[in-house]
């Protein structure tokens, strides 16, 4: 590792943090929440990743990484700054998501109700990996909203929003490939 680069650069110990381009902001800053967010994402999409059932699945994972990795640039630029070129997300991002809910869904059985997270320990993380997606959405859509000039933001947004079905689709099939039970949930009323 070169010596020069550290990982502690102090210059966030007041609470501060740049955007790209340098602009400064607090560290609570609805940029840092959204993309913060999706670096949490990113982490528990590794965690799915490490197990062993998500062997057939681990490229793709490793894709979808890499492409929260760009979601995650994008949003940690100031729009109104000077900046280098970024990755961006393209149409064919979320086409895939697509054709690989498809492709699972061929095997599943219909979904006719509610189900409850759970049935197997790879299921369960991908039902929280696809409430932390919804939440980076949430936070990436107030962003855009209130600064529309964010750059890609609505592709972000649309590929998060394909990406949290992708998700939910993917504990089915993990469901399904485990032979794992499926807990309908029946509502009391």
């Amino acid at each position: 590792m070169n010596s020069d680069w550290k990982i502690y650069t102090k210059t966030g110990d007041k609470g501060q943090t740049s955007l790209i381009g340098g602009t400064r902001v607090p560290k609570y800053h609805e940029r840092i929440e959204a993309y913060g967010t999706l670096d949490e994402l990113n982490s528990y999409i590794g965690l799915i990743r490490d197990q062993d059932a998500a062997a057939e699945k681990r490229e793709l994972l490793i894709e979808i990484q890499d492409r929260l990795f760009t979601a995650e640039s994008l949003l940690a630029t100031d729009p109104e700054k000077e900046h280098r070129t970024l990755p961006k997300l393209f149409d064919e991002d979320i086409t895939l998501l697509e054709k690989e809910i498809d492709k699972m869904n061929e095997v599943l059985p219909e979904l006719t109700s509610f189900i409850l997270p759970g049935g197997h320990p790879i299921v369960s993380h991908c039902h929280v990996a696809r409430c932390i997606c919804r939440r980076a959405e949430r936070l990436t859509i107030k962003v855009v909203e209130n600064n529309p000039s964010t750059l890609h933001g609505d592709m972000v947004i649309r590929y998060l929003n394909r990406l949290s079905d992708f998700l939910f689709v993917l504990a089915r099939w993990f469901s399904h490939q485990l032979n794992a039970t499926e807990t309908i949930w029946k509502a009391r009323v």
